[in-house]
């Protein structure tokens, strides 16, 4: 029995969250996100699937920090790399029907995790694959590149080239954005938007920034 469905203190908070965000979500897609919380609290347990261990912290910094950048998403075809429990995927699936998210992990309990969210919340729009991001070969690439766990911005770009399709991009969640970080983004590579990011009732900096291809020899910082 999933005991955030009748929690209202949860609901609110997770209501009032995507209202801030500006994110519009109907009562399945609501439920699904509560479903979700759920799954992630009692698997959690036996898993380690996450740091944060308090269900109102979970709603927070994953639910709402992952919505966050819902309305910065383009394209239909994104892959979310490192993406653990499933974040930013998950929540992102749930709010975009019309999308569809590949969900990456090395770890396969992780990745167990994430066919059961799947399965149980009837989510026809993901599927998760247990791979290392080098040795996955796509049979077609996407449109974006989601990260919300690499520790460089160039690092993802070297990793992850191969799956970006012609005039797809990344999408990389930061904390504090360094113009160190931006200095060191492979040639051929730019970031095309910088955009500061306030998640509610979360204290620090946030940032998506969104990386393109703009051709070998003309990247700039700025």
């Amino acid at each position: 029995m999933n005991k955030f469905l009748n929690n209202q203190p949860a609901r609110i908070l997770l209501k009032n969250g995507l209202s801030d965000l500006g994110v519009t979500c109907d009562n399945h897609q609501e439920d699904q996100l509560l479903n979700y919380l759920d799954m992630l609290v009692r698997w959690n347990k036996a898993y380690n699937l996450t740091a944060i261990k308090e269900p109102t912290e979970m709603i927070k910094l994953h639910l709402l920090d992952s919505l966050s950048i819902s309305h910065f998403l383009s394209g239909q075809r994104f892959i979310d790399i490192g993406t653990g429990a499933g974040l930013p995927g998950i929540p992102l699936s749930i709010i975009n029907p019309d999308k569809h998210f590949t969900l990456l992990d090395s770890n396969g309990k992780k990745t167990r995790f994430l066919f059961q969210v799947k399965i149980q919340l009837g989510l026809k729009n993901i599927n998760e694959v247990n791979s290392r991001v080098e040795g996955f070969l796509p049979e077609e690439r996407y449109h974006g590149v989601l990260s919300r766990a690499f520790s460089s911005l160039s690092d993802m770009i070297i990793k992850c080239s191969h799956l970006v399709c012609d005039n797809g991009c990344f999408f990389a969640m930061k904390g504090r954005l360094e113009l160190d970080e931006l200095k060191e983004i492979p040639s051929g590579y730019h970031a095309t938007e910088k955009h500061p990011i306030a998640v509610p009732g979360v204290v620090g900096r946030r940032h998506l920034v969104k990386i393109e291809y703009i051709g070998v020899g003309k990247n700039t910082v700025g």
